[in-house]
């Protein structure tokens, strides 16, 4: 049992950390650093609900300030870690304290992915990460405003169904082929360009942005093909990266991400890594993984915070995603890597659908769009590593619960 706890970070991987200590009945102190000037918070309403003034701010905060008190956890705000000493367990903060631990979870999370170009620095440039990001962006998107989102994307897509809305003239610029190419596949891309393209979205593919123009203020969005789109407001989202920089410099592994085992330990027995900052083992992965999810983090956090209590754990569950644009709900599960069979079940024409992906009769991925119910078989599925007939998954009048153990 370790005496003092330390929790670099402030989202959902922290929050998990607290609860499972406690909850495995660890006893020492409980530190955690939050770069951010809030308490943590949700961040997947942020581009949703909250940038459409559907929730209020206080409904954001992950926990209420009772929670932390209750589990004697000491929450420091605005404070960034700069510095990680393992040999001597101690983390410097950027105003200069230094905290010390027996034991410490990273849980740094990741960053925007920022575009270097000419007029980058220009006023009504904005990335969408944070609280005080989505306040900044929030009272611009107004009936008339001009729009340019760069990045098809979770983010640029969620942030055009609310602009849309809204009255905001939006035009996404996409440097690929389709939306969302890096997490579904290209059918369900094509449908989502369809339901945006249908409510007044403008998308352009192959559009890669070079440069944003403007004397002090962005006009305009430049690409290299050499068209010139006119904005009064750009948000891009085009990922993120990361923060491995904290561990990088202690001499942590990290590779695309800090380098931890199935257990969310690195090489340092002291010093565990839950998140989106983790490059992890998978049993559904062709290798290491990166995953940038609540599911992800909260599922690491877990195995992280019971290692350190004594209570032993390996995460493997199945990852899970969503994202939330008009009245459609996508819901992803497993990785669809190396895919050889697909089934689609539904009608994407009635806006209820899900495209099962396999790989050697086995069931690895889903993408659910208004489909739940073919989500939760799925995860099930995909966990019990059964094999299934593709005939069947796409046959509407077959029931797919006879296809799960008893």
């Amino acid at each position: 049992m370790t005496e003092q706890l330390l929790i670099v970070g402030g989202g959902q991987a922290a929050v998990q950390s607290i609860h499972t200590l406690r909850q495995n009945g660890y006893a020492g102190r409980i530190v955690v650093v939050c770069g951010e000037r809030h308490a943590p918070y949700q961040r997947p309403p942020l581009s949703k609900k909250y940038l459409a003034g559907e929730m209020p701010r206080e409904r954001l905060a992950l926990r209420p300030e009772a929670w932390y008190r209750e589990r004697a956890a000491e929450i420091v705000v605005g404070a960034r870690a700069v510095e990680l000493e393992p040999a001597s367990g101690r983390v410097r903060l950027e105003d200069g304290r230094v905290l010390p631990f027996d034991a410490l979870v990273l849980a740094t999370g990741s960053r925007v992915r920022k575009l270097r170009i000419p007029g980058a620095d220009l006023s009504g440039i904005h990335y969408l990460r944070t609280l005080d990001d989505v306040d900044a962006i929030a009272p611009k998107l107004v009936p008339g405003c001009r729009l340019a989102l760069v990045g098809a994307g979770y983010i640029g897509l969620e942030v055009a169904a609310v602009a849309t809305r809204r009255g905001v003239d939006v035009t996404v610029l996409e440097a690929t082929d389709r939306v969302m190419s890096r997490v579904v596949g290209p059918d369900v891309s094509r449908f989502y360009h369809d339901c945006h393209s249908d409510a007044g979205v403008k998308i352009r593919y192959g559009a890669a942005v070079t440069a944003f123009s403007g004397r002090t203020a962005v006009k305009a969005v430049e690409t290299a093909s050499g068209e010139r789109f006119p904005c009064d407001l750009v948000i891009v989202g085009i990922g993120v990266e990361p923060n491995v920089e904290l561990a990088e410099s202690a001499g942590l592994p990290c590779d695309n991400g800090i380098v931890v085992d199935e257990r969310a330990r690195t090489p340092d027995p002291r010093i565990a890594a839950a998140g989106d900052c983790t490059s992890h083992p998978h049993p559904l992965a062709a290798g290491r993984v990166r995953l940038e999810s609540v599911q992800n983090a909260i599922e690491q956090a877990k195995a992280a915070a019971a290692n350190f209590a004594g209570e032993p754990h390996v995460y493997a569950e199945v990852p899970w995603f969503w994202s939330d644009q008009y009245d459609l709900k996508l819901q992803i599960a497993g990785l669809a890597q190396n895919c050889d069979g697909q089934a689609l079940r539904g009608d994407p024409a009635s806006r209820s659908f899900a495209l099962y992906y396999l790989r050697s009769g086995r069931l690895v991925a889903v993408e659910a769009v208004n489909a739940p119910r073919d989500f939760l078989f799925a995860k099930k599925v995909i966990a019990a590593r059964l094999e299934v007939d593709a005939d069947r998954l796409a046959d509407p009048g077959f029931d797919l619960n006879t296809l799960l153990p008893a």
